[in-house]
C-alpha cells in the first residue's frame, strides 16, 4: 500500500505536532503524542503510531526533499519496515554515498565549506601537493581562478620544521587523481563523518569492511589506492588527509584491506603494486631503528613534530598549561605564543606534546592507557597489526606469487616473513603476556615494565592469529568478564581508567565507552578461535545497543556509545559527533555503519529476528 503524499505540507504538520524540542527530528525526548494522521493526496488517512514510525515518515519525507521531489509516494512497507532492514538499508542505500568525497571540482566545493577551514570569505584554503605530482599540481591551479584556494607544493624532503611552519595556514592534501575520458577526476574515499571531511587512516579500513559486506568493493579498493599514494608521496598512511597530520601515521592495516579487496576483485596485478607499496611502508615506516622499532625488537608509535598539535579544540590543553604560564606571571595564550615561537625553553612541555602527538597517531585519542607515556609504549594492538602484515606477506607471497617475491633489491620468500612473523610472537609472549592475569598488556621499554591498564585491545591477538588456543581461552575467561557491558566491550575496565574528577576529566576512549573497530576486531578473533556462542552474545548486544537508540532517536548512529547504559548520550571529551542532523542522519557515522553490517553478516538468523523484535539480549544469554 502506497500513500501519495504532498511533502512540504506533511512536513510541516508533522514537525508541528511531533518536534517539541524543535531540532527537526522525533526522539523519545519530545513530548508530541507520538501518532500521526498521515492524509494523502486521495483524501486517504492512515494513523502512524509510535516514536519509531512517526520518525520514519518524517526521514522518508527529508529525502523525497532532498531529491527536490514536491509529491512522494510512500508504501506502508518503509513506514512500518523492521528496525533492523531499516537501518542496514539506509546504510546501504543512503549513508555510504553521502559519506563519498573526492579530491577533485566536485570534492573541493564541499571541502570549502567545511567548518575547519575558517575565514574563507577573507582567505584561500592551501592545497597541499606533493613535489612530484605535477598533474595534481597543475590541476589545482587552474581551479584558483574558480575557487578560493590557493594551490602549495609541498618540499621534496617534508620535516618536522617544515610542518610547524605552515601549521598556522593549514591546508588539505591532496590523494590520488587520475585521467578518465580525458578528464581528471578523484579517486573517491569515505570519510567519517559530522565535522570529519578528510580520509582518516584507519577508519578508512573499518569503513571498507562495512563497503565490502554491501557489495562495494571498488569504493574500498579505491581506498586502497590513496592509501598507496600517500605512502608513495607523503612517506605514509596518514592520520589523514590535512597538513598539520604530515608527521602521523595510523594503525596499520593496509595488508588487511588489499586482501578483502583482493578475495573479490582477483586482480593480480593491482595485488603486485600493492603488495609492494606494503612492503616499503612496513620497513620504512614501522622498521626503522630508534624510531617506531625499540630496543627491544617491538614496535611504538612516534608521532614526530614540533609544539602543539594545531587541531586540537580551543582549551584542549589549559589544565596542561596553566602552572606554567602562573610561573611566569602570564596568560596561557601569551605562554603558548611564546612557547611555540621557540622564546620559551620547557623540555617537559616538548615531551608532554611528543606523547600527546604520539597518542593521536595510535588511533586512541585520547586514553588514560596512553596518555603521557604512549611514546614509551610496545602496544598490544600495534604489534598484532605487524604481526598480521608479516603472516599477509607470507601468505600473499606464497598463493599467488610462487613463493618468491621481489622489493628492490632484495627477493622474499614467504618463509622469510614466518620466521619474522613467529620472532614477533615469540617477543610478544615475552614482554606483553601476563601469564598470572592470563591477558595481554602494554609494555614499557622505557621503564621496562608491563602496564597495568586493562583494555579492549588486549583481544586483538585473536583477530591478528597470534595468541596460542590456551592464550584465547583465558583471556575469554578473563578478560570478557572485566570488559564485557550491556552494549558490548567497553574500552577500558573502571578500576584502570581510575576516578574522574573536574582536574581529570572523562577520556572518549575509556570506560564507560565502546567502539566499533574494538567490537569487530573482538568478534572476529573470538569466530576465528571458535568462541561462536561469546561472539555472537557481542555482536548482538552491540547491534541490539545501536538498533534501540536509532528506534528511540531518529535513526541515529552517532560516533560512539556509552556500553555500560548502552546509551548514544556520552559525556566525554569532543562530544558525540553524528548526533548533531535535522530531519535524517546524514550519513551516519563510517566505522559504526560498517560495524553494523558487519555484525548483520555474522548474527545468526534467530537473533536477526529477535533484534528486530527489540529482545533486550539479558533474556537471551
Amino acid at each position: 500500500m502506497k500513500f501519495k503524499l504532498h511533502i512540504k505540507t506533511i512536513l510541516e504538520k508533522l514537525l508541528a505536532q511531533e518536534d517539541t524540542l524543535g531540532d527537526k527530528k522525533i526522539t523519545i525526548d519530545d513530548e508530541g503524542p507520538g501518532h500521526f494522521d498521515l492524509q494523502a493526496t486521495d483524501g486517504r488517512t492512515y494513523t502512524v503510531k509510535g516514536t519509531y514510525y512517526v520518525s520514519n515518515v518524517l526521514q522518508e519525507l527529508a529525502i523525497a526533499l532532498d531529491e527536490d521531489k514536491e509529491f512522494v509516494e510512500l508504501p506502508l512497507s518503509k513506514i512500518e519496515e523492521p528496525p533492523v532492514d531499516r537501518i542496514s538499508r539506509m546504510i546501504k542505500s543512503y549513508y555510504w554515498d553521502l559519506l563519498t568525497r573526492y579530491m577533485d571540482e566536485s570534492g573541493i566545493k564541499n571541502l570549502i565549506q567545511d567548518t575547519k577551514n575558517k575565514s574563507l570569505t577573507a582567505d584561500k584554503l592551501p592545497i597541499y601537493v606533493p613535489y612530484h605530482d605535477a598533474m595534481a599540481f597543475d590541476y589545482y591551479t587552474n581551479l584558483e581562478a574558480k575557487y578560493p584556494i590557493v594551490t602549495r607544493r609541498l618540499p621534496e624532503e617534508i620535516t618536522p620544521q617544515y610542518v610547524k611552519s605552515i601549521n598556522k595556514k593549514p591546508g588539505i592534501l591532496s590523494l590520488k587523481l587520475e585521467h578518465q575520458n580525458h578528464t581528471v577526476t578523484g579517486v573517491p574515499f569515505v570519510v567519517p563523518g559530522g565535522r570529519f571531511n578528510e580520509m582518516y587512516g584507519w577508519d578508512s579500513y573499518f569503513e571498507s569492511v562495512g563497503l565490502i559486506c554491501d557489495g562495494r568493493v571498488e569504493l574500498a579498493k579505491a581506498m586502497a589506492d590513496n592509501f598507496q599514494y600517500e605512502i608513495e608521496h607523503y612517506g605514509k598512511i596518514l592520520n589523514a588527509n590535512r597538513s598539520y597530520y604530515l608527521t602521523r601515521t595510523q594503525p596499520p592495516f593496509y595488508t588487511r584491506l588489499i586482501r578483502e579487496v583482493f578475495a573479490v576483485t582477483k586482480d593480480v596485478a593491482w595485488l603486485k603494486s600493492h603488495l609492494d607499496t606494503a612492503i616499503k611502508e612496513y620497513e620504512t615506516v614501522w622498521m626503522v631503528h630508534g624510531k617506531r622499532l625499540t630496543e627491544n625488537g617491538l614496535n611504538r608509535y612516534l608521532a614526530e613534530g614540533i609544539g602543539m598539535t594545531p587541531e586540537a579544540e580551543e582549551g584542549h590543553y589549559d589544565a596542561i598549561l596553566r602552572p606554567y604560564a602562573e610561573q611566569l606571571n602570564c596568560s596561557i595564550e601569551d605562554y603558548v605564543a611564546r612557547y611555540q615561537n621557540n622564546e620559551i625553553e620547557n623540555k617537559d612541555l616538548d615531551a608532554y606534546f611528543l606523547h600527546d602527538r604520539t597518542v593521536r597517531e595510535s588511533g586512541h585519542d585520547t586514553s588514560y592507557r596512553i596518555e603521557g607515556n604512549c611514546a614509551d609504549l610496545n602496544l598490544v594492538e600495534l604489534n598484532v597489526l605487524l604481526y598480521k602484515y608479516e603472516i599477509d606477506f607470507a601468505e600473499l607471497i606464497q598463493d599467488h606469487f610462487g613463493d618468491t617475491f621481489k622489493f628492490k633489491t632484495n627477493t622474499y620468500t614467504g618463509k622469510y616473513w614466518l620466521e619474522k612473523a613467529e620472532a614477533r610472537k615469540v617477543l610478544m609472549n615475552t614482554y606483553c603476556w601476563n601469564e598470572e592475569k592470563g591477558l595481554y598488556l602494554d609494555y614499557n621499554h622505557a621503564l621496562k615494565q608491563q602496564s597495568n591498564f586493562v583494555s579492549a585491545t588486549t583481544f586483538t591477538p585473536l583477530w591478528g592469529g597470534l595468541a596460542s588456543q590456551e592464550q584465547a581461552r583465558s583471556l575469554v575467561n578473563q578478560a570478557l568478564p572485566l570488559l564485557k557491558e550491556k552494549g558490548g566491550i567497553a574500552g577500558s575496565t573502571e578500576e584502570s581508567r581510575g576516578d574522574i574528577n573536574a582536574s581529570r576529566p572523562h577520556r572518549q576512549w575509556d570506560y564507560p565507552n565502546g567502539w566499533a573497530p574494538h567490537q569487530m576486531m573482538i568478534w572476529k578473533g573470538l569466530i576465528d578461535y571458535g568462541f561462536n556462542r561469546e561472539a555472537q552474545e557481542l555482536i548482538y548486544r552491540w547491534l541490539y545497543m545501536i538498533t534501540r537508540n536509532a528506534v528511540d532517536y531518529n535513526g541515529t548512529i552517532p560516533e560512539k556509545y556509552d556500553v555500560v547504559e548502552a546509551t548514544l548520550k556520552v559525556y566525554s571529551e569532543y562530544g558525540n559527533v553524528g548526533t548533531e542532523f535535522e530531519y535524517y542522519p546524514k550519513g551516519g557515522f563510517g566505522w559504526m555503519n560498517a560495524s553494523y553490517q558487519y555484525g548483520v553478516s555474522l548474527l545468526d538468523r534467530e537473533h536477526i529476528q529477535n533484534l528486530n523484535n527489540l529482545v533486550n539480549p539479558d533474556s537471551i544469554f
